[in-house]
């Protein structure tokens, strides 16, 4: 099980992982909160009757919120070099921590 979960982390030089650390994590924050303004505007803040909702809108809004937490996961798989395992492989033992 534990080379299975290697099998997904994908190692990068250091540079290249700070990088894409930052950028999907910028990515995933712009896109989350104007998902929510998108949702904001669409619902008039939230008394908007349901007659009145914008549903393109809403769908743009439900939209970017998806796409910000898919980057954000995505990019959670890069490690860069030397970087401690996961405690729960099973080449460490139980007592470290």
């Amino acid at each position: 099980m534990g080379d299975d979960t290697r099998g997904r982390d994908v190692v990068v030089p250091d540079r290249l992982y700070k990088s894409v650390t930052v950028f999907s994590t910028l990515f995933a924050v712009v896109t989350v909160v104007l998902g929510f303004v998108s949702l904001d505007v669409a619902t008039n803040s939230g008394r908007a009757a349901a007659s009145e909702v914008s549903v393109p809108l809403v769908v743009v809004g439900v939209a970017l919120i998806a796409a910000g937490g898919v980057v954000y996961a995505f990019a959670s798989r890069f490690r860069a070099d030397g970087m401690a395992k996961d405690k729960d492989s099973d080449d460490e033992t139980s007592d470290n921590g």
